[in-house]
């Protein structure tokens, strides 16, 4: 591609797209007719730049989104537009634009389907759904999890236009598929809340009391059922009173790094620069994982509410929400949402009549795993590619766009209001903990138990296979265990002690029909794919990984054995070297199923 501005024009469809977003150019500068015939002496004499320039800049990825949302690709005049309107760098427009998966630089058809062919999709028939498609004649792509698992197959149907249409088919089937490609407004509705939360309407449930139970649309029955009880609360505490109560609760992050929250929200409410900012994580793209979209689209006013919350305590005025690009359904009801508690003074300049003002931006993400990293999500955020950041500094001191920032992910802060209207010792007393279930079960979905229940005791409510093969904890980058070792109680200290991790909660279960050499090849497919190619070993190592694997699947004896010591080798210096935590755990799947399960033994 040529990376200057040249000759190259958007198309009116393209320029309409950028506009909406930026609004109308303001000078002939911005509108880059390509020549200088069209600028007049006024436009001579104008310039946008210094600090004004930078500022722009975050805005480039909602810039990409809207040219792909409305052409189903980004041309090299929309993005020579865009990048004339940010005054942002062709070269380096270019590399943000090729970062994300959901983009396309070169013309595609204005419909995209994808089909989901990771672990518990994998597990559930994606290569029969792939055949099928393949057998009707319609084009697809195959996709990383999208976070159906509790519904796999699962396919996303993508159409451009204005307004873009999505359209999700899961289960899924080739005859569905193929429907929802010629008219996606057609595809089946979604299943209600009872097929994602098996639990829904049972007694004892915290973070799921409301998952379909209250309209998720209907701010009045979200307050009829509790709501903003939490936040009254928080402003008769004040801000240290609101850290000191997360603290003493001992709540730690959902994530998967169990990092104690009321350290992270005191260290950056106590940095004296600003501004300071709060950034919910909401790109959850661990394979297996789906609770926080679960969360986001029957309970939405719960997140806001918690973001706001947060803000509040760390002297935060302003929260993005990096919500994953596969979510439409998520991005429909939060912006819903986070328009109504606008509207009703639950956010702008006074915040429920107290003087505190704090309101939230949401953010796409466009198809990187990667941005699950909170320093990757930054740099997507700023409108750069999603390259993990080194360490130190922290976020808490130096975060997005340079400023004291707590970035916390969706299971997280929903879990800071029942801190708040239950006291921190209630809230300890009977902690629970959101569970992924998929794969080989009779029943998938989000389940919610009290941290310290066992794996047994969890699978007992899903319905486990007659003839279980493994267990894997924690998704893609997590660990195998045996089924004599269902006895592990499900705490981040219980699974540690066995050799495992909790990671986000992912318990994908696979019977003895599941092919575990494929299994293993696609996690590995999958960390080669999703590496940002920043760093060597991860760069290096993860195909390297992927090269070993297909090596055994065709191998015996000692020219395998060759290749163990080889992912060993590798999956060390992937571990102790890599940037972030992608290449750190790249190998720990795949080592678990050699050790724990006699994987090529």
């Amino acid at each position: 591609m040529d990376l200057r501005f040249g000759d190259s024009k958007p198309t009116d469809e393209e320029r309409a797209a950028v506009d909406a977003l930026l609004g109308p150019p303001e000078s002939a500068w911005e509108a880059a007719p390509g020549s200088f015939v069209d600028r007049t002496s006024a436009d001579l004499r104008w310039a946008r730049g210094g600090r004004a320039a930078p500022e722009r800049r975050d805005l480039l990825l909602p810039g990409l989104h809207a040219v792909n949302d409305r052409v189903g690709w980004i041309s090299e005049g929309a993005l020579a537009y865009l990048c004339r309107r940010l005054t942002v760098p062709p070269a380096e427009a270019y590399g943000v634009a090729t970062f994300y998966s959901m983009f396309s630089v070169r013309p595609r058809p204005a419909t995209v389907v994808q089909v989901c062919t990771d672990l518990a999709c994998g597990a559930r028939g994606a290569a029969g759904l792939c055949a099928g498609m393949e057998a009707a004649g319609v084009p697809f792509e195959r996709s990383p999890c999208l976070g159906l698992c509790e519904r796999a197959p699962a396919a996303l149907v993508v159409r451009a236009g204005e307004p873009p249409v999505h359209a999700v088919v899961a289960p899924a089937r080739a005859e569905a598929v193929a429907k929802a490609a010629r008219v996606p407004h057609d595809a089946p509705a979604e299943p209600g809340a009872a097929h994602a939360v098996p639990q829904a309407g049972e007694e004892g449930l915290v973070l799921l009391r409301r998952v379909g139970a209250v309209d998720p649309y209907s701010l009045d029955e979200y307050r009829a059922h509790g709501g903003y009880a939490a936040l009254r609360r928080a402003f008769a505490l004040g801000p240290a009173g609101v850290i000191r109560e997360v603290t003493e609760a001992g709540l730690v992050g959902r994530g998967g790094a169990a990092f104690p929250t009321g350290r992270k929200w005191q260290a950056t409410a106590a940095q004296p620069d600003g501004p300071h900012y709060v950034v919910c994580n909401a790109d959850e793209s661990e394979p297996g994982t789906f609770k926080d979209r679960v969360v986001m689209e029957g309970d939405p006013y719960a997140l806001v509410e918690a973001m706001t919350v947060a803000g509040y305590a760390v002297g935060a005025h302003r929260g993005y929400l990096y919500l994953r690009g596969e979510y439409p359904r998520a991005l429909h009801r939060l912006e819903h949402a986070v328009g109504q508690a606008r509207a009703r003074g639950l956010l702008g300049d006074d915040v429920l009549g107290q003087g505190y003002a704090f309101d939230i931006e949401i953010r796409r993400g466009a198809g990187a795993y990667i941005c699950g990293e909170e320093t990757a999500l930054f740099n997507s955020i700023e409108g750069r590619r999603g390259e993990p950041r080194s360490k130190p500094p922290f976020p808490v001191e130096k975060g997005l766009f340079g400023k004291p920032t707590a970035a916390n992910n969706v299971e997280t802060l929903v879990n800071v209001l029942p801190i708040l209207t239950g006291g921190a010792a209630a809230f300890a007393a009977a902690e629970t903990k959101l569970f992924c279930v998929s794969g080989s079960v009779e029943r998938p979905g989000v389940y919610e138990l009290p941290f310290g229940a066992t794996l047994g005791e969890l699978l007992g409510l899903a319905g486990p296979p007659e003839r279980l093969r493994a267990i894997l904890l924690g998704g893609a980058a997590g660990g195998f265990v045996r089924p004599d070792e269902l006895d592990i109680p499900l705490t981040f200290e219980g699974t540690r002690a066995a050799g495992t991790t909790l990671g986000s909660g992912v318990v994908l279960v696979l019977d003895d029909s599941v092919e575990l050499p494929r299994v293993l090849l696609r996690i590995a497919e999958f960390f080669r794919d999703e590496s940002c190619g920043q760093c060597v070993p991860c760069r290096v190592g993860t195909v390297r990984q992927e090269e070993a694997l297909r090596r055994i699947a065709e191998r015996t004896g000692a020219a395998a054995a060759d290749d163990i010591a080889l992912l060993r080798e590798v999956g060390r210096a992937m571990r102790d070297a890599s940037i972030c935590g992608l290449g750190q755990t790249a190998w720990n799947a795949v080592e678990s199923a050699i050790d724990r399960l006699g994987a090529y033994a």
